[in-house]
């Protein structure tokens, strides 16, 4: 079976739809051949590696062989340097330019390797605007977090995977995180008893102190500041699961449903790397420092 990617992937409504297509068209396939023919996608944004390596992943979970084939040489290069296309068959090239996130794929087991993960390839990229001592750690535990949900919540036995990529030209940071469990619309429905569209249970779950985690454990603070450092910084967040996209932008929330559902969660956090700001908790701020 083939299948064909579009000219351009996005982090955007519209690459989500293209990725999730092919799952949907191809996610009941067992022991069969499958080709993703790329020969039309002169871009791929390096970040959506973790989108659509999850969901190659679970089709080859099916037993399944899967090759990517006529990949344009502009996009092979950048899959290259970010070690995508060695899970498929491609030699890793070096990133002479250090504008990649390395994509990588992560046990449930492995909190200590993704912990060090995102010190070394996301946290501490000089492209990172300026914070804080007390902010930079609260920024480190809020992406940990995420991986942390996708352990509690997403119950997945198929694992995390990650990717970002840093694009001089527009000013701006990605980083994504996706995982193959039951999705937001699930565990809140089942916490809540409400019912839920996915978009709503994705917008429920964005919400301080809204979480399905038992006892004491505060919930919502990661997303809750990650939210409110991009609407400082002019970045943006999007969070995709089963048929829903949300996402937070100039200080707006928006959600749709997508035509096909991602067998899972996705986070992404878009960083604008344009910004020159300092930032600092309110709880740092010295009273002597305001006047």
């Amino acid at each position: 079976m083939r299948f064909f990617l579009p000219q351009q992937v996005c982090h955007d409504y519209r690459g989500f739809e293209a990725l999730t297509q092919i799952y949907s068209q191809a996610e009941e396939y067992f022991l069969e051949e499958i080709e993703i023919d790329m020969g039309s996608t002169f871009w791929l944004d390096a970040d959506m590696c973790a989108v659509f390596g999850a969901i190659l992943y679970s089709l080859g979970d099916n037993l399944n062989t899967v090759n990517l084939v006529n990949v344009q040489p502009s996009v092979e290069r950048i899959l290259s340097k970010n070690g995508f296309l060695s899970h498929y068959g491609r030699v890793k090239i070096p990133d002479s330019w250090g504008t990649t996130i390395a994509y990588q794929r992560f046990d449930v087991t492995d909190d200590r390797f993704f912990s060090g993960y995102i010190e070394a390839e996301f946290i501490h990229r000089i492209e990172m605007p300026e914070m804080s001592t007390g902010l930079l750690k609260k920024f480190r535990e809020s992406i940990f977090e995420i991986f942390s949900n996708a352990v509690l919540h997403s119950r997945t036995r198929l694992g995390i995977f990650s990717c970002g990529q840093f694009f001089p030209r527009r000013n701006k940071l990605d980083f994504t995180v996706a995982d193959l469990g039951v999705g937001i619309r699930q565990n809140v429905c089942e916490y809540t008893g409400l019912n839920l569209s996915a978009s709503q249970a994705i917008a429920w779950a964005t919400v301080e102190k809204n979480t399905t985690k038992g006892g004491s454990v505060p919930g919502g603070l990661g997303l809750k500041l990650l939210g409110e450092f991009i609407d400082l910084n002019g970045g943006s967040l999007q969070i995709v699961s089963d048929d829903g996209y949300w996402q937070r932008v100039n200080r707006n929330s928006s959600s749709y449903s997508l035509g096909h559902r991602f067998p899972g969660t996705v986070v992404n956090i878009e960083i604008n790397t344009a910004d020159t700001h300092s930032y600092v908790l309110t709880s740092e701020l010295d009273v002597d420092d305001i006047f």
